[in-house]
């Protein structure tokens, strides 16, 4: 199918109460809240426990890193197969692939096994993680069909909080378990939610979205094939560095004042202002283009990650994560929003994942780069690279924001084609906006035309809608 959601230019704004009031919505969001918790658990666990077990921040790091990249690169080929055989089909076979990829990988961590052996537990493990954020999106944008797209956009805020919400309890949940009964019982942990949740959501299956199979004689699609797609995936690769980034440089700052209990505080203000941020997003009405949209939150983005560096205490540094964290949410609410409009209904659930795994592929990158900047030169050098990364993404934005507007529907197509486009357009796609700057800059100074929208899909994340 090539249909794609009409856009409103006067959408009413839709409460959460009323959202949550759409029937079969609490059925599949209380096991996706457990299923998707391990989602922050897994990189955190396994760092907790090869520090343990091997003794090295450098070996923890490279095998959580190993970890994050298998499940950005496969997480989206996973929503592909989602689309196409259903999310109950796909949802069973991973959970239990993931929980014998987890034990494997306790079990040789606490036989003290060599770390290319770790490398090969992980990688599964990373691999087959569930799709849980970009499932229950897709499932919004099925029952919400016939609604308003005022109310897609509250769905999708209301996505971006829980995210938000879970990735400041699973690492809290994570440490807590891991140093109150053993460094292996985090992950443990993080196996058991991710079955019990995974199977009790793929047990709903009356609030799935309807299968896409292949069509004979019909074209096969990848989300990938949207450049507009491959740009918001750059963008929130973009993202993805500044949670990495954060999350190494503000414990290292803490620890370099001499406070590193008040690392948590810190990055707690940076992740509540983008909660805060996600929930009242959600319950304005917007009349202006999403595109324009976007363009402002990340631009909010960039000015907040370009003070973090110069911060001389912990009290400027946690009011200038405050700034950055208003912007996040409503960064990935648009997103979402957008990439929703670009794909047609064969391919939402993966192009969710895209976006959700270049934030993965981000994070991995960002704390592994900053991680080496504060080695070599300090706390504050590690905050080079919000800003570095969030840049590049509002440069490309900028100069191919003509690509986020949905195309006119063709022939008949299939959006889950056999051909990927490939993970590496994902990861570079913000060095080739660049790259491709000259030849764009004409359109990049056209008049945005485009009509105000509602929605989007997430991990952490949500969108609004296309501009």
């Amino acid at each position: 199918m090539t249909a794609r959601r009409t856009v409103d230019k006067t959408p009413a704004r839709v409460g959460y109460g009323t959202l949550l009031r759409t029937p079969g919505a609490r059925g599949f969001l209380v096991p996706a809240f457990a299923a998707r918790l391990p989602y922050a658990m897994l990189s955190l666990g396994i760092v907790l426990l090869v520090l343990d077990t091997h003794g090295s921040y450098g070996t923890a790091g490279v095998v959580a890193a190993v970890s994050a990249v298998a499940q950005a690169l496969v997480g989206p080929q996973t929503g592909r197969l989602a689309d196409r055989y259903g999310q109950s089909a796909v949802l069973l076979p991973s959970v239990l692939v993931h929980a014998l990829s987890v034990g494997a990988l306790i079990a040789l961590a606490l036989g003290h096994a060599p770390v290319w052996a770790l490398l090969l537990a992980a990688a599964p493990a990373g691999a087959s993680v569930p799709q849980i954020g970009a499932m229950v999106r897709a499932r919004w944008v099925a029952r919400l069909a016939d609604s308003s797209p005022g109310t897609l956009n509250t769905a999708f805020a209301f996505e971006s909080v829980t995210d938000e919400f879970t990735f400041v309890v699973g690492p809290v949940l994570a440490t807590a378990i891991a140093t109150g009964v053993t460094p292996a019982a985090g992950l443990v942990a993080e196996a058991a939610l991710t079955v019990v949740g995974g199977l009790a959501f793929a047990a709903r299956r009356g609030t799935a979205p309807a299968r896409h199979p292949r069509v004979p004689g019909a074209r096969r699609v990848s989300a990938l094939a949207s450049p507009g797609v491959r740009l918001l995936a750059g963008a929130f690769l973009g993202v993805g560095t500044v949670f990495g980034a954060m999350q190494v440089s503000v414990t290292a700052f803490a620890e370099a004042a001499g406070r590193p209990g008040a690392s948590g505080l810190v990055y707690g203000v940076f992740a509540g202002g983008s909660m805060l941020a996600g929930v009242l997003y959600g319950m304005v009405a917007w009349r202006r283009s999403a595109r324009g949209r976007m363009l402002g939150s990340y631009a909010l983005l960039v000015l907040g990650c370009s003070t973090l560096w110069a911060m001389p205490d912990l009290t400027s540094l946690t009011l200038a994560g405050l700034v950055c964290g208003l912007a996040i949410a409503p960064t990935l609410i648009t997103g979402y929003t957008l990439v929703e409009t670009l794909v047609p209904d064969g391919a939402k659930t993966e192009a969710f994942t895209w976006l959700t795994g270049a934030i993965g592929l981000g994070l991995a990158t960002g704390s592994t780069v900053a991680g080496r900047l504060i080695d070599g030169h300090g706390p504050s050098a590690g905050f080079l690279v919000p800003v570095a990364g969030a840049g590049l993404g509002l440069l490309a934005l900028v100069v191919l924001r003509r690509l986020l507007v949905a195309p006119a529907t063709g022939g008949p197509t299939t959006a889950a084609g056999d051909g990927t486009a490939g993970a590496a357009v994902t990861a570079g796609a913000v060095a080739a906006a660049v790259g491709r700057a000259s030849s764009e800059s004409a359109a990049a100074a056209a008049p945005d035309r485009t009509p105000a929208a509602h929605g989007g899909g997430r991990a952490r994340l949500v969108g609004a809608a296309k501009g």
